[in-house]
């Protein structure tokens, strides 16, 4: 067994309550199947023991991130000499708070909260059915798709800062656009975030839930390790089409390459590094804008 570095034995020693693991590899928790192992991640259950990782964190002068569901991230081959915070199923639990308005914890999946508004009669979410990350995730990054995004129904968010404080914006705080919110500059941590939605009939809301997911699997290549759409979509066109247009579709580098299904896609193939798919990601972008005058830009996190 390895044994434990000095900031290991720290962690361990002042969280002894809290679930830690050491050396644990990125590429289980990454939806490319990508990344090397994290020194040490933290899964915390509630509130109390993200504010209590926070202060030990901040008393010790470690290093973290926060890491959801990691479909938008691309976790280095070399691994994170740092403390890796997992939020996924561990801040967990959905509540309605009043007849159009829900209350979702961070680490609640998409698509688990898109059905508990169905289930309630609840219209605004279906966007969000087949988006595989976090609330939390999609909250930071106002995420989006089908013509719907966070901004659009997120009204409240309770945001924790790395003293372990919490306190609760609106959606107006936020400074949501294009995949992107205020959270980029603060360095707060989405705890729960409040949907306010349309009351509808039920059925509806799940048969165009239903509808969506028919698209994205006639679409997309969900077969396929990978991060979702790779590029953001950049003015006056769509990424995907401008790649297409490039001939880049099934562009390869190693073991990552642009989607044959959907060119708006980097997939691993099988044994794809992090190394892999940066190279793929530069070139392709180089190839688009020497052609086009237009440059891409990854919508995929690289960590």
């Amino acid at each position: 067994m390895t044994e434990m570095t000095d900031f290991q034995k720290k962690i361990t020693e002042n969280l002894p309550e809290i679930t830690l693991r050491l050396h644990e590899p990125m590429a289980k928790h990454t939806s490319f199947r990508i990344g090397g192992p994290a020194h040490v991640m933290a899964f915390p259950k509630n509130e109390s023991e993200l504010a209590q990782i926070l202060q030990v964190s901040d008393l010790l002068d470690i290093d973290w991130v926060i890491l959801g569901a990691g479909t938008n991230v691309l976790a280095p081959d070399e691994g994170l000499d740092r403390l890796v915070i997992c939020l996924k199923d561990c801040m967990d639990g959905i509540e309605q708070l009043d007849d159009t308005t829900i209350r979702v914890a961070a680490g609640v999946t998409m698509t688990r909260a898109a059905v508990f508004a169905a289930n309630l009669g609840l219209s605004g979410m279906e966007f969000a059915h087949g988006i595989p990350g976090t609330v939390g995730g999609g909250v930071y990054m106002n995420a989006g798709a089908y013509g719907g995004e966070i901004k659009d129904i997120c009204t409240a968010v309770s945001v924790m800062d790395r003293k372990g404080n919490i306190r609760r914006v609106s959606g107006e705080q936020m400074g949501f656009s294009y995949r992107h919110s205020i959270l980029e500059e603060t360095g707060q941590i989405v705890v729960a975030a409040e949907f306010t939605l349309e009351k509808a009939d039920a059925a509806a809301v799940k048969e165009r839930m239903q509808e969506l997911a028919e698209k994205r699997r006639a679409s997309q290549p969900l077969n396929l390790p990978s991060a979702g759409s790779a590029f953001k979509r950049p003015a006056g066109g769509y990424a995907a089409a401008l790649i297409d247009q490039n001939g880049l579709k099934g562009f390869q580098v190693g073991g990552a390459a642009i989607s044959e299904k959907h060119a708006g896609f980097v997939v691993n193939l099988g044994g794809a590094s992090a190394q892999d798919v940066k190279t793929l990601l530069t070139q392709v972008s180089d190839r688009v804008f020497e052609n086009t005058g237009i440059r891409l830009e990854p919508e995929v996190r690289i960590w």
